[in-house]
């Protein structure tokens, strides 16, 4: 069975969930392959620009949630003409993070920094390590740099975002094993917590993406984690007290 099989009922019915798995995570190794070479590509180009980039303006960074925002282009809609830098990278992890803080973070020296990175973490670890653990100690390590750094950045730590198993049940079973709500949830507790150990400020302004039970809207998703631009208008509308102030 390849991708495309998997929208066929009658033969997803006869594979089994092993095998539904180990065809997803021979998929997911070859994406990430990719994801990496991707990656790599986008710190380059990201370090040329940053060259020339104007200091002291706004900062949307993190991972593949924060690159498909197009924060810069509600705004101009919305009637503001002041720079909003994005760096963020599909596929980063705090680990990536770190290594290439000063690319995607700290060269632009931003007045106001939005940050929303770790949902790449919210998996199980090949080195048998807990992902949680790992991912609040690194983005201890974060906060810590960016508090020695830039001292005078305004820093908002943005809540994750919900996800949707439902919307696309056979990735889910792969992507989202560990990256359930319950899991974000806890974790979003835990990173609060950490962005008042820094002095920074923690928001939340997943509402309006929300169904009824905690979930991401499904017309709002793409396959349960991504989400489409009509998203990020409800979201950069929750933003503009924090953005606008």
């Amino acid at each position: 069975m390849n991708l495309m099989e998997l929208n066929d009922p009658e033969k997803l019915e006869k594979v089994t969930r092993e095998e539904l798995l180990q065809m997803i995570s021979g998929m997911g190794q070859s994406m990430l392959e990719r994801s990496r070479m991707e990656q790599k590509e986008k710190v380059r180009s990201y370090r040329d620009l940053n060259q020339r980039a104007v200091k002291g303006q706004i900062l949307f960074t993190g991972s593949s949630l924060m690159e498909q925002f197009p924060v810069n282009e509600i705004a101009m809609s919305d009637g503001h003409s002041e720079i909003i830098y994005n760096r963020g990278i599909g596929g980063t992890n705090t680990d990536d993070f770190l290594e290439e803080i000063d690319t995607v973070l700290l060269d632009l020296k931003p007045s106001k920094l939005f940050i929303n990175i770790g949902t790449n973490d919210m998996n199980e670890r090949q080195d048998g390590k807990d992902w949680e653990e790992h991912l609040l100690d690194n983005y201890d390590k974060i906060m810590t740099i960016i508090n020695e750094r830039l001292p005078e950045t305004k820093v908002y730590v943005m809540a994750y975002y919900p996800v949707n198993p439902e919307v696309n049940p056979q990735m889910a079973a792969y992507m989202l094993r560990t990256r359930t709500n319950e899991a974000v949830n806890r974790v979003n507790g835990e990173v609060r917590k950490l962005a008042e150990k820094h002095g920074f400020e923690y928001i939340d302004v997943n509402d309006g993406i929300k169904d009824e039970e905690g979930k991401l809207r499904s017309d709002l998703s793409k396959e349960g984690m991504h989400m489409y631009a009509a998203a990020y208008q409800i979201i950069y509308d929750a933003l503009k007290p924090y953005l606008w102030d």
